[in-house]
């Protein structure tokens, strides 16, 4: 999967201090002129942009999930995606782990566990 293809993109773990990976992430997809919705439980603000607080309120337009917490938050969070009809996500390194990617196959999703976005969205 190539993220370059896509311009939405949602970024799960978003974080409003700019020292960790969800805040870096979320910077770093703007600058390179990607549409980015991140998603905070808190609802906090990153980047000049408020948060959603939850996955269901993403528009159902939003093309790759970004996840950056935790692997067992993440399964959680991912079947909820895939329950809403999402079906691209990218795990960055640390975030994904073998439950995670046992239920990916077993849905027709698309998906890349371990490598850093910032990385492959290089131009």
């Amino acid at each position: 999967m190539n993220p370059k293809e896509f311009k939405k993109i949602a970024v799960i773990g978003a974080s409003e201090n700019e020292q960790k990976y969800g805040n870096k992430i979320v910077r770093d997809l703007r600058s390179k002129g990607f549409e980015v919705f991140p998603v905070n439980p808190k609802g906090v603000t990153v980047d000049g942009i408020k948060s959603f607080t939850t996955i269901e309120q993403l528009p159902r337009d939003t093309e790759l999930l970004v996840f950056v917490i935790p692997p067992e938050r993440g399964l959680e969070e991912l079947q909820k995606a895939v329950s809403f009809g999402f079906r691209r996500f990218w795990f960055q390194p640390g975030a994904g782990s073998k439950e995670i990617e046992s239920f990916l196959k077993s849905t027709d999703s698309e998906y890349s566990i371990g490598k850093c976005i910032m990385i492959e969205t290089s131009f």
